[in-house]
């Protein structure tokens, strides 16, 4: 049988909690952005961003929202979580 993969389009990944692997919050996904020519994607665009989140200082978009890098994404599930050590 053959081993069937997960694959999530943009549009599932919207909304999605996003938390490190020690449970901490950081927000919601309320964007991705990606490179037009490759289709790599670069950041996760944080929406409702927690305390936590906006104490660390994550480098920004245009209107202020927090960017996660997309390299620090270690699962997708019913929330996004991140190497926290990837991002600070």
């Amino acid at each position: 049988m053959e081993e069937e993969e997960k694959k999530y389009n943009s549009r599932q990944l919207l909304g999605k909690l996003i938390v490190s692997k020690t449970g901490k919050r950081f927000g919601e996904v309320g964007d991705l952005t990606f490179e037009t020519k490759t289709g790599e994607l670069i950041h996760v665009v944080v929406r409702n961003p927690t305390g936590y989140c906006e104490g660390l200082e994550l480098e920004k978009d245009k209107s202020g929202n927090p960017l996660i890098p997309y390299s620090a994404v270690i699962a997708v599930g019913d929330f996004v979580v991140v190497a926290e050590e990837e991002i600070i």
